[in-house]
């Protein structure tokens, strides 16, 4: 084995060109981790705020490797680990630091590829399928036959979201600014696509359910759309914020709120403890890589840049043109 990885390295703040190549020790792993030889890691809006110094990496994750999610095969097991074996393709979250050649994991916090699977299709699974699997079910309460609305549709977290709810036997709606994104929806199992203007989205969610309002919203939006989910959620239903892409302060109409009996959860996966973040995975493992193995879900990945191109994968992602997961692969 190598006595250096190579990795992504981000040296300083601010655009694109504080990006880097390098190289960082081989770890070895803990006796409850494995190191991972890793084939892609997803790119996130957070590597793209981390690189621009507005998302720090946790406590204890490096500060200047990127990346948040992984897919590859396992090079070594701690001396407690009896749930993989060296050769096990594997797939999960991090805080930090995935864009390496080879990253430790806590062997609870691991997913097994689904079988037949490409590691660079398996790259685009974790971040996005994990989220909005907790914002809608283990936060939302997701339930056959619910309206949900899933904002930016045809972002990574847009596209699993959709599925998931299909999947769970919800009726899916979503948001977009883009027709093209909707349309190509569609074929995720999207009920019905609202193309935002000026930011307005609840009286046409309302027509286009037949008068019933959203149990369930998925925002990654935040601020900006805060008085039109707020209007749009259901008697009883939930507002699950994980993203604050259009501001992170607005006004809130309490009055609003009361009446419908509505709640508004926020939620981050990043900084969540260890045990929070290995029951989300064994919860993951068990409702849903199933329907990962079986092809009812799919990564829905819009391109694979080489890591040695990220400059250009950071400068993509922030065209806003991308539909789904852009992979970055060794």
């Amino acid at each position: 084995m190598s006595i250096v990885a190579s990795a992504v390295k981000i040296e300083g703040k601010g655009d694109v060109d504080v990006l880097a190549l390098g190289e960082l020790p081989v770890p070895a792993p803990g006796p409850s981790e494995l190191l991972v030889e890793v084939a892609a890691a997803g790119l996130n809006r957070a590597d793209l705020l981390q690189r621009m110094g507005f998302y720090p990496a946790p406590p204890g994750v490096p500060s200047d490797v990127p990346g948040l999610e992984y897919a590859g095969t396992v090079s070594a097991v701690g001396d407690n680990v009896d749930s993989f074996r060296v050769g096990d393709q594997v797939m999960g979250i991090v805080g930090g630091g995935a864009m390496a050649t080879y990253l430790t994991v806590h062997a609870r916090e691991t997913i097994p590829v689904p079988a037949g699977m490409s590691l660079t299709d398996a790259a685009a699974i974790p971040e996005v399928f994990l989220t909005a699997y907790d914002g809608l079910a283990r936060q939302g309460g997701l339930a056959m036959g619910q309206v949900t609305l899933i904002h930016a549709a045809g972002s990574g977290i847009g596209t699993a979201a959709i599925q998931l709810a299909r999947e769970a036997g919800a009726r899916a709606f979503a948001t977009a600014r883009s027709a093209e994104k909707l349309e190509r929806c569609q074929e995720l199992g999207m009920e019905g696509g609202i193309h935002v203007e000026e930011g307005q989205f609840a009286k046409a969610l309302l027509k286009a359910t037949g008068g019933r309002a959203a149990d369930i919203i998925l925002d990654t939006v935040g601020a900006a759309y805060l008085a039109e989910n707020v209007a749009a959620v259901a008697s009883g239903g939930a507002i699950v914020v994980i993203g604050l892409l259009g501001g992170a302060k607005g006004e809130l109409a309490l009055g609003a709120l009361l009446a419908k009996r509505a709640r508004i959860i926020g939620s981050v996966l990043r900084s969540r403890p260890l045990e929070e973040k290995a029951a989300l995975s064994q919860d993951f493992i068990k409702h849903v890589l199933p329907a990962l193995q079986a092809r009812r879900l799919r990564p829905v990945v819009d391109r694979v840049i080489p890591m040695t191109d990220v400059r250009e994968a950071h400068r993509y992602m922030a065209s806003n043109e991308s539909f789904g997961k852009i992979v970055l692969a060794w």
